[in-house]
């Protein structure tokens, strides 16, 4: 166990191993039919009352959705953050958010010319997906959930980060059918692999992202990074940048109930880092070692459902758990 970390061991058994986890309470196979409202009557008579009908309830994570999704995305080969492979995934996902209602636009950004993992990149511009659910106002109070779509130049990146990109795409599905508390925004962010060394050579898109939001800053309540979600291991990892309030990484504790997680004190590689830095809450989900890292052997096969399951099961547990 390294000093910077501490261990909640609470065992999950066969629902990580058979089934992934899921939320702590189960969701029916599909969402219940609207209310029906009955016309009113003819002959001058009073209007029957409405009833009510159940919530709807968003049908469960699905498994097989996700691992579709990391395949799909690691076809497209490399995708560093100016690249043609890097604009179409960027487009694919934006049809995805639109097939579930949301609006979606894109924040073109540059980035510089440099190094990134020992490959040299060019300068140029590269894009964030941004998905707003119908009647989004972001200047209300908002949850953010991010993952970025980019890699570095020799890797497919099914794991970094297909994996994330899969698992909020499932979660903004699930919240199209069953919508929370707080309205959410998603964003797809680009050129979070770093092309220097250093803060200022790393995670472009949601630094300018943050940059942008001015006096909107306030309204952003708290943002998750779902950044290499998929690797197999005994728990979920769940950090923030020690910082600012470690509140959402604590939140994120508390939602897992008893799928097992392992508490990181400090972690500043992944897009939370700049919404931290700006003074919003923020934390991140994942960071498992594994062979592939930031190589050709980031490929499908290296990603375990029941990770990307039990990293869903969290993050949901806890947008259901933020009060409006």
């Amino acid at each position: 166990m390294g000093a910077g970390e501490r261990y909640r061991v609470a065992m999950c058994g066969a629902l990580l191993v058979l089934a992934g986890c899921t939320p702590a309470t189960p969701n029916p196979a599909s969402p219940a039919p609207p209310a029906t409202i009955t016309a009113t009557t003819t002959g001058g008579a009073s209007p029957v009352t409405p009833t009510p009908g159940p919530s709807p309830t968003a049908r469960p994570f699905d498994r097989a959705a996700a691992l579709a999704t990391v395949a799909h995305l690691a076809d497209y080969g490399p995708r560093e953050a100016r690249s043609a492979a890097y604009r179409k995934a960027a487009e694919w996902v934006r049809t995805r958010f639109e097939s579930y209602g949301y609006t979606v636009s894109s924040q073109e950004f540059p980035i510089p010319a440099g190094k990134s993992w020992g490959i040299s990149v060019h300068a140029g511009y590269s894009h964030n997906v941004i998905a707003d659910p119908p009647g989004f106002d972001p200047a209300a109070p908002h949850l953010v959930i991010g993952a970025h779509l980019d890699t570095v130049p020799q890797s497919p990146g099914a794991e970094d980060n297909a994996s994330g990109v899969a698992v909020m795409l499932e979660l903004a599905r699930m919240l199209a059918e069953q919508p929370a508390g707080l309205p959410v925004r998603f964003i797809a962010f680009g050129a979070e692999e770093p092309r220097g060394s250093g803060d200022r050579l790393h995670h472009f898109g949601s630094q300018y992202y943050v940059a942008q939001l001015g006096d909107t800053a306030r309204s952003v309540k708290a943002m998750v990074a779902l950044d290499r979600v998929g690797a197999p291991g005994p728990a979920v990892p769940i950090s923030f940048g020690g910082k600012g309030t470690g509140a959402v990484r604590d939140q994120l504790v508390a939602a897992a109930g008893t799928i097992p997680v392992t508490v990181r004190e400090s972690n500043r590689t992944s897009d939370h880092w700049s919404f931290e830095k700006a003074g919003i809450p923020a934390a991140r989900l994942g960071s498992i070692p594994y062979a592939g890292y930031h190589s050709a052997g980031d490929v499908p096969s290296v990603v375990d459902g029941a990770q990307l399951a039990a990293a869903g099961a969290i993050t949901w547990n806890w947008l259901r758990a933020q009060p409006a």
